[in-house]
């Protein structure tokens, strides 16, 4: 039998060669080929006859083969087989391509199944290629899997299939009372239905089992996570420094910043280490939250942390809360990949001796050089773009430091409350005065020769300009223009003179850096780029967004690039360009145009969008999810979330040996979520 741990190449058929081929899928263990998912089904249940299928269409048909395969040599490399078959009224025509095993397999007068697109005609029917397999033992359903070049969905449902059949029984991993309350079927019975299920009952209460039993894990992970806060810490701020700090701004802050800033500094005061997720629209103030949280934390005694994801919006936050802070002599430095060497071994010197109260920087705060006198706070802003871990090792260079991290994207809050279940979480729901609405308009490609017209018009003016694209070469799509030439037509024809700036995502991140600093800094008027520009980045003088083939992009997507205009003093505009007539699309834009909320569009974005959409590939710095989707398991998901509690209520520390498996599962989710 096989060993659920042994590497993939030792099960029969498979052997080093082909093994590669998995590992370029991931699948190196027994385990992972095991719990690589189906992606989808083919359903072969409803069998039908010809004359009841439609010409051109996909059907599933069961027949006798009636005249011996011909084979028929084409040329070289391509030999065509050659026989008929019947449904009991009318002949279909088969040809074979390239296969003389399955040909030579054939018999007369036994019984198939036939699934392909068939053509037909008055007197019969011909069907090219088609699945071929024995009507006696056939599989109802057939699973389909993401396949890579050689590797294709059939050669991995075989080696699939082999590997289940000389597996023991799958030992179980959730406790009886859980599988009784939560009606869950056996881990067995789930592993073998979810690849090759009997019908489409089964295939459900197997998903049921495994999406439970994930996001199961995920929560339980999640909650142990947030049980830091059950650890004391010596981190306690003695004082709130609030009032002082209010001062120190050239402005009011609004009711919904000072509640976070209050919420924050109760956590810090409590003896117990603060996790709390800031979140808030584009534009509503989360950096002074920040800010004001370290001017209390700094003055308590203790140092600061700040982490954000490129060096930009790094040097960004530095400038913006030296500014804030400088002046009541709050020592600031900044780290980045960029930082010169030298320069970066006397920041890390200050930082041990406490002469740095507050380091801001991008990932360089994590290497294991960087240490701190008294770390009290750390702060990571656009975390979904850190993994838990990244963030988590960040914390520990403080014995129990406070944690808060910041995202700008607008999650429903019920739904923020279940995924970041390791977070407390604050709402940024109110916009400071003064901040404008970005006009929203929603045109289709005739009207781009007004729209360049318009932007040039506002460079005049002293302002910039931001077109985004969903593609970076040409070729990655038909019908869509790629930034790349689209940025080199422009500066050839209706933009000529003007300096065009590129940014995409394939480009070095010192490359990126640099445009991006060219744009911020005004050398650049008009930046052609594609999503990389969504985070952060703040240019007060950018006052159009134009958003190609916008129904590419997702309704949460769309208002963080709209975001980046409507940052300055001047009218800001945002201008979505489809051709798309699909009416969920149009719909979509539809609300863009109507809605200003993040929050109220999130909403949307949930009722709009398919399953796994909202999150995209990133799950937010969560682990990665094999089987699970997190919106379209909502209800799963609450389950869990109950489950999950009454487990740790019962049994916090999982030493129970009804749970050491799911303790396993826990360390090893989270372990492979440093990777994610």
């Amino acid at each position: 039998m096989l060993d659920i741990n042994s590497s993939i190449q030792y099960i029969k058929g498979v052997g080093e060669k082909k093994a590669g081929l998995f590992n370029k899928l991931g699948i190196f263990s027994v385990r992972d080929l095991i719990e690589y998912y189906p992606r989808a089904y083919e359903d072969r249940t409803n069998k039908i006859t010809v004359s009841e299928c439609e010409s051109g269409s996909v059907a599933c048909i069961e027949a006798t083969m009636i005249t011996p395969v011909k084979e028929h040599f084409v040329r070289r490399g391509m030999t065509l087989y050659k026989c008929d078959f019947t449904d009991g009224n009318t002949v279909i025509h088969v040809t074979i391509f390239n296969n003389k095993y399955l040909a030579a397999a054939l018999k007369l007068y036994e019984n198939y199944i036939l699934y392909g697109k068939i053509e037909k005609n008055l007197t019969s029917a011909k069907m090219a290629s088609p699945e071929i397999e024995k009507a006696k033992g056939s599989a109802a359903v057939r699973p389909i899997y993401h396949a890579t070049g050689r590797l294709n969905s059939k050669a991995i449902e075989k080696v699939v299939k082999t590997a289940l059949e000389n597996l023991d029984k799958f030992s179980e991993t959730l406790p009886a009372e859980i599988r009784l309350k939560y009606k869950l079927v056996s881990l067995d019975f789930a592993l073998r239905q979810i690849h090759f299920p009997k019908d489409s009952e089964s295939l459900e209460k197997a998903r049921d089992r495994l999406i439970f039993e994930e996001l199961l894990t995920l929560q339980l992970g999640l909650l142990k996570l947030k049980g830091r806060r059950r650890v004391k810490t010596d981190i306690i701020i003695k004082k709130d420094y609030t009032g002082e700090f209010i001062n120190l701004l050239p402005f009011k802050p609004t009711g919904a910043q000072l509640r976070a800033i209050k919420e924050c500094c109760a956590d810090m005061a409590s003896g117990y280490p603060m996790n709390r997720l800031l979140q808030g629209d584009v534009g509503s103030g989360k950096t002074a939250v920040a800010a004001g949280i370290i001017y209390t934390a700094v003055k308590n005694g203790y140092q600061c942390a700040l982490m954000a994801p490129t060096e930009i919006l790094a040097t960004q936050h530095a400038e913006t809360l030296y500014n804030m802070l400088g002046g009541a002599g709050i020592r600031t430095q900044l780290l980045t990949g960029s930082t010169p060497k030298k320069e970066k071994r006397r920041i890390k010197e200050a930082l041990l001796d406490g002469e740095t109260d507050l380091i801001i920087g991008t990932h360089a705060l994590i290497q294991n050089d960087v240490e701190f006198k008294n770390l009290g706070l750390v702060i990571t802003d656009e975390q979904h773009r850190f993994g838990v871990n990244q963030r988590a090792n960040l914390a520990m260079k403080g014995s129990e430091a406070h944690t808060l991290v910041m995202s700008a994207t607008p999650i429903p809050r019920t739904l923020a409350l279940m995924i970041y279940g390791d977070l407390d979480i604050s709402v940024l729901d109110e916009l400071p005065p003064g901040r404008q609405t970005v006009r929203t308009d929603v045109v289709d490609s005739r009207y781009h020769k007004r729209i360049y017209a318009f932007i040039k018009k506002q460079i005049d003016a002293g302002n910039q300009a931001y077109i985004v694209c969903p593609l970076v070469e040409e070729g990655e799509s038909e019908n869509m223009i790629s930034a790349e030439k689209y940025a080199e037509e422009l500066s050839e024809n209706d933009f000529k003179g003007i300096n065009i700036g590129l940014l995409h995502g394939k480009m070095k991140a010192a490359q990126k850096e640099n445009v991006m600093r060219a744009f911020a800094d005004g050398d650049i008027k008009l930046l052609v780029a594609t999503t990389v520009i969504e985070v952060g980045v703040d240019v007060p003088a950018a006052t159009v967004m134009v958003i190609e083939n916008a129904e590419r992009f997702g309704l949460s997507q769309l208002h963080q690039l709209r975001g980046r205009v409507g940052r300055g003093k001047a009218q800001s505009y945002c201008i979505l360009i489809s051709d798309s007539k699909s009416e969920t699309a149009v719909q979509r834009l539809k609300t863009m145009k109507k809605y200003s909320d993040g929050f109220k569009i999130a909403d949307m974005d949930l009722k709009l969008r398919g399953p796994g959409d909202f999150f995209g590939n990133r799950q937010h710095g969560l682990p990665k999810l094999k089987i699970a989707d997190m919106l379209e398991n909502m209800e799963i998901l609450r389950k869990c979330r109950e489950c999950a509690d009454e487990i740790l209520a019962e049994d916090y520390n999982l030493d129970m040996p009804k749970y050491k498996t799911l303790a396993g599962n826990i360390s090893e989710m989270f372990r492979n979520s440093a990777a994610n």
